[in-house]
C-alpha cells in the first residue's frame, strides 16, 4: 500500500507518527509530499492508494482536484481521528470564537472531574491525543472549515457558533465555505445533538442538516452569569461563554463550578488579550482577528476612549460591519497599516485616520495620539484588531501578535 502525506507541517508530522505506531499501516510505503520540495511535488498523486491531505492544502488545487475526480482516495488527520477515537467527541466550529469556546469548555469539564482533552485547529494535533482516550473520555475538537471539508464523520455533540463570510481567499465561494462547515452535522444520527445560535441565520441553516436533537442557544435568555461577570471583553465573548456553559450543563456539570470557571477565564492569547496597562493606557492584542466582523466586535467591546490599529492583506470580504461601527462613541482615532488600507479608509470614511507603513510606526502613532489627547485620570485603550490576514508582513497571526507585544513592552512614558 502506497500512502502519501500531503503537507508536512505540524499536522503532517502527527500523521506520520500515527501511521508508524498503528499496526494497520506497518507494511505501508509512506511518502512525504510538501511544497518545500518544489513545484513538482503534486505531479504524481495518482500513484498512491491513499493520500492523507493536510487542511492547508486546498482541494481546489488543479492537481488535487484532478486526482480526486479520477478516484484517488483522499482522507485527513481529522477523518483518521474520528475513525479511531474512543469516548465522546465534541466538535466546535464557527467563523470566530472556536478557540475561546473550546478552551473554556475544556477547562469547565476538567474542573467537573471529567476525563477531558482538547485538540484540533487549536494547535494540538488530534492524532497525538488518540493514545490517551478511553470510552469514558471526552475530546473537544476545534474544527475549521478545511478540517470539515469532505469529512465523512460528525461528532456526537456538534457546536455551531456564529457564521459569517471568511476564508474567501481559500474557498471557491461562500457557498462552498458553508458546505464545508456542514460536515460537522451532516453525518449525525438521531441520538446525537447540535447546539447552535438561533439568531444567526447561517448557523441555524447548518443545524437543520443534523438528524440529531437541536438545541438553540439564546444568550439574551441565559441567567447563570452575565456579561459583567466575565474578565473577557465584548458581547461576542459573552456569547462564546454562554455556549460553553450550555454544553457543560448538558453534560451534567455543576452550575456553581461552571460559573466560577467562566468568571476566572481571561481568554486565549491574541484574542482581545490585554497585554499591558501603561499608567492607564491599556493595550489589547486581537491579532487573531482576520476579518472585519471580528474587528467590529472588538470596537464595540469598549466604552472608554479607544484607538484602533487595523489592516493587513484583504481576503475578499465586504467591509459593511466596519461601516456600521465607524461612529461607535468610544472610537477616537484609527491607525491603518497594511495592504488593504484603501478599503479600510472607505469603511471608516469621516473618521480621523492616520496611515503608516509598518506596525511599530502604527503602535507609536497611536501611543502619541493618546498622550496628546488624554486628560488626567482617564483610561484609554489602544486596540490592535487587524480585521485582515497577516501575510502582507508576517508569516501568520501569531507572529504578528508577538511583534505587537514586543513593541508595546518597549514603550515608555
Amino acid at each position: 500500500m502506497r500512502i502519501a502525506i500531503l503537507g508536512f507541517g505540524k499536522e503532517g508530522k502527527s500523521v506520520l507518527r500515527f501511521l508508524k505506531r498503528t499496526p494497520r499501516y506497518k507494511n505501508a510505503e509512506i511518502d512525504i509530499l510538501d511544497k518545500k520540495q518544489g513545484k513538482t511535488y503534486l505531479g504524481h498523486l495518482d500513484a498512491y492508494d491513499l493520500i492523507i491531505k493536510s487542511p492547508g492544502v486546498p482541494f481546489s488545487l488543479p492537481e488535487v482536484a484532478k486526482a480526486y475526480a479520477n478516484g484517488t482516495m483522499f482522507t485527513s488527520a481529522t477523518a483518521l481521528f474520528f475513525d479511531h477515537a474512543k469516548g465522546l467527541l465534541i466538535g466546535v466550529t464557527g467563523t470566530k470564537g472556536k478557540g475561546t469556546t473550546s478552551t473554556l469548555l475544556y477547562r469547565i469539564l476538567k474542573q467537573c472531574k471529567k476525563d477531558a482533552y482538547i485538540a484540533g485547529n487549536i494547535g494540538i494535533p488530534m492524532l497525538d491525543v488518540l493514545p490517551k482516550l478511553y470510552n469514558t473520555s471526552i475530546a473537544i475538537l476545534e474544527l475549521s472549515s478545511f478540517q470539515l471539508h469532505h469529512l465523512l464523520f460528525s461528532p456526537r455533540i456538534a457546536v455551531v457558533l456564529d457564521i459569517f463570510p471568511d476564508h474567501l481567499d481559500a474557498h471557491e465561494s461562500f457557498e462552498e465555505y458553508l458546505e464545508a462547515k456542514g460536515g460537522i452535522v451532516a453525518h449525525q444520527k438521531e441520538q446525537d445533538v447540535v447546539f447552535y445560535f438561533s439568531d444567526n441565520t447561517y448557523a441555524t441553516d447548518l443545524a437543520k442538516q443534523s438528524h440529531g436533537k437541536h438545541i438553540d442557544i439564546r444568550p439574551e435568555a441565559f441567567t447563570l452569569f452575565s456579561v459583567k461577570d466575565l474578565q473577557m471583553r465584548g458581547m461576542h465573548n459573552f456569547r462564546n461563554a454562554v455556549m460553553a456553559a450550555s454544553v457543560a450543563l448538558y453534560l451534567d456539570c455543576d452550575p456553581a463550578i461552571i460559573k466560577r470557571v467562566v468568571q476566572r477565564f481571561v481568554g486565549n492569547p491574541l484574542r482581545l488579550q490585554k497585554v499591558r496597562d501603561l499608567d492607564g493606557i491599556l493595550f489589547y492584542n486581537d491579532s487573531a482577528s482576520t476579518n472585519p466582523i471580528s474587528t467590529a466586535a472588538a470596537i464595540q467591546a469598549f466604552e472608554t476612549p479607544t484607538i484602533l490599529i487595523a489592516g493587513g492583506r484583504d481576503k475578499g470580504f465586504p467591509y459593511d460591519a466596519l461601516k456600521r461601527v465607524a461612529r461607535w462613541p468610544a472610537l477616537q482615532h484609527v491607525v491603518l497599516v497594511g495592504e488593504n488600507t484603501s478599503l479600510l479608509k472607505k469603511a471608516f470614511k469621516g473618521e480621523e485616520i492616520t496611515e503608516v507603513h509598518e506596525l511599530e510606526k502604527a503602535v507609536r502613532t497611536a501611543f502619541r495620539y493618546v498622550m496628546k489627547r488624554r486628560k488626567k485620570g482617564e483610561l484609554w485603550n489602544i486596540v490592535f484588531s487587524p480585521g485582515a490576514a497577516s501575510f502582507d508582513m508576517f508569516k501568520n497571526y501569531k507572529e504578528r501578535g508577538k511583534k505587537f507585544n514586543e513593541i508595546v513592552k518597549s514603550l515608555k512614558i
